[in-house]
């Protein structure tokens, strides 16, 4: 098989033709020019170093060296064989809960914040393995499908704020069977769901969903984030804070970690509960025991090996340059009277 690289080069050569008309062109005005000052005899007598042959063969050169430089460039590739690339790992879902108490602040910057940085760095440390991520407050939504491409894991994470689902709570339930739901059907991969969220004003049947997971085969493992003290939720406009969230009767509002929630769901999924601090989050420790998991094939990739092929092409340019910038324009004044096609008398 063959292909180029870096096709956009190609669209290069079409300098190649317009260099060959302009050439051209100047070589008919050159030779209007000379007529006008004299025959071909008298002026090869004036002028004994003019040649007609080499200032063509330098354009020659220069085209060509043009040519193979181009090519070059485009990077011509030749495929080599075929190879299968076993794909194995696990399957993740991050269910990620952006309800307005995620905002506070006993977690430097703050709780939301400190768990997107958590799931970047856990981001990293995956192979072959799929991830996806559903946010949920009073509702879930699935903000990334399961995938292999991690970049893009990471860059719909960056688009994720409190403003994103339109209703608040904290349906941990309902974030819990939307992921259930999520996982490919036809793998044998090992499925895990990780809830990350404070737990609190928790509406739903959460152990319920957790219990029905686990007969699919998925284990569901919880981190708390935030303090069990509490914290009132810092209000902010245009980057400056205006004070701190209130209920209707206008109390401030003290959101709390539900730590007994959270142990209750990671029991019922036969998971682990981990409660995150400004030291760590509990990912990575959730993540060596992920790691551990035995990998199971979910399926393979069937590619072509390439080898690159540009240096040919530049080499034979710059020979090419090399040779048109030392060919000299003109006959040397040692083979100046030299005529190979002179008739003999």
């Amino acid at each position: 098989m063959f292909r180029f690289a870096n096709e956009i080069w190609l669209y290069a050569l079409l300098v190649v033709p317009v260099l060959i008309l302009l050439f051209w062109m100047n070589a008919r005005w050159r030779k209007r020019v000379f007529e006008q000052l004299a025959d071909a005899q008298i002026l090869s007598n004036l002028i004994p170093t003019y040649s007609k042959v080499l200032p063509r063969w330098k354009r020659f050169l220069f085209v060509l060296g043009l040519v193979f430089l181009f090519v070059g460039m485009a990077n011509p590739q030749i495929g080599s064989k075929y190879e299968e690339v076993k794909r194995e790992g696990f399957e993740l879902m991050i269910c990620l809960d952006v309800s307005n108490s995620m905002l506070a602040e006993d977690l430097t910057p703050n709780r939301l914040e400190r768990a997107k940085q958590a799931i970047s760095r856990l981001v990293d440390r995956l192979k072959n393995d799929k991830i996806g991520v559903i946010v949920f407050a009073g509702d879930a939504y699935i903000q990334l499908p399961m995938t292999v491409d991690h970049s893009a894991a990471k860059l719909f994470l960056r688009s994720i704020d409190t403003d994103i689902v339109p209703t608040q709570g904290t349906a941990i339930g309902k974030a819990i069977e939307l992921a259930s739901s999520s996982f490919s059907q036809n793998t044998k991969a090992n499925k895990s769901i990780i809830v990350i969220t404070d737990g609190e004003n928790h509406e739903d049947d959460a152990l319920e969903q957790a219990a029905a997971a686990v007969e699919q085969g998925i284990k569901v493992h919880t981190i708390g984030i935030g303090s069990v003290d509490g914290t009132p939720i810092p209000v902010y406009k245009r980057g400056q804070m205006l004070g701190y969230r209130k209920d209707k009767d206008g109390n401030t509002v003290v959101t709390k970690l539900n730590e007994t929630m959270l142990q209750q769901i990671a029991a019922s999924g036969e998971g682990t509960y981990v409660r995150a601090n400004n030291s760590r989050t509990g990912l990575n420790a959730l993540m060596d025991e992920l790691e551990g998991m035995q990998r199971e094939e979910f399926g393979s990739k069937m590619f072509t090996s390439y080898e690159d092929r540009f240096q040919y092409f530049i080499a034979v340019a710059l020979l090419l340059l090399l040779i048109e910038v030392l060919l000299p324009s003109r006959k040397l004044k040692m083979f100046s009277n030299v005529n190979l096609f002179a008739t003999k008398k």
